[in-house]
């Protein structure tokens, strides 16, 4: 069957945007109320949130979670949010805290860290009506008790491991939702689908990055211009 064409709309100020990998089209994707989410990009950077074609973003960082950080980035995108609320450092009562506020401000989902002890995912469980997600780092990451407790998806970002992390929890949980990093390359992120990921998570260069990149593209074309 032939591809369909899809047109595009976009406008000279707004065409400059980060745009994740296209082979992540290619992983089924998790409907979460009514929304099919393939791509989610990784990043708490404003611009970058403002600027981008993914499906959603994912607002971890390595920090002490804090309102005003959820409030900025929900209000900034222009697509859902799943917004971190610790796991690590931060745990029990803040936790809840923090993914209370997150769901009242518009996230669609609430992430923690591997580490969260059981209690703390229990606390979270039973404070929102929005899906918990927990990080796996290994095949070692105990999940069988958080998913008991109420989490609904996991996020494996297991480094070079991914894929082999992917396809472990895939044979053992054969219809639980599955996001996981797939690498800067499009033959890593196709063998993450193909182990069983059904979300794609996409780290886009820095802000310098395509500074950078923009900047030198101003100065060829002030160097044309004067020859």
């Amino acid at each position: 069957m032939a591809e369909k064409f899809v047109p595009e709309i976009t406008t000279e100020l707004r065409k400059d945007i980060v745009r994740v990998p296209e082979v992540i089209l290619q992983a089924s994707g998790i409907r979460v109320f009514g929304k099919k989410i393939r791509s989610i990009i990784f990043t708490t950077d404003i611009a970058i949130v403002c600027n981008n074609n993914a499906n959603a973003v994912i607002a971890v960082y390595p920090f002490t979670p804090h309102p005003a950080i959820t409030k900025g980035i929900i209000e900034a995108a222009n697509i859902p949010v799943f917004s971190g609320v610790g796991g690590g450092l931060t745990q029990g009562t803040r936790s809840a805290y923090m993914s209370m506020f997150a769901e009242a401000q518009g996230s669609i989902g609430v992430v923690l860290n591997a580490p969260t002890p059981i209690e703390t995912v229990r606390q979270v469980c039973e404070v929102v009506d929005i899906p918990v997600i927990s990080t796996v780092t290994s095949i070692y990451t105990p999940i069988d008790e958080k998913l008991e407790a109420g989490v609904s998806i996991i996020n494996i970002s297991a480094g070079k491991k991914t894929v082999e992390t992917v396809a472990y929890f895939r044979a053992k949980y054969p219809e639980l939702p599955i996001i996981a990093t797939g690498g800067p390359t499009d033959e890593g992120i196709l063998a993450t689908i193909e182990a069983g990921a059904n979300a794609i998570t996409y780290t886009p260069p820095s802000n310098g990055q395509l500074f950078s990149k923009k900047m030198e593209n101003y100065r060829q074309k002030e160097q044309k211009e004067t020859e």
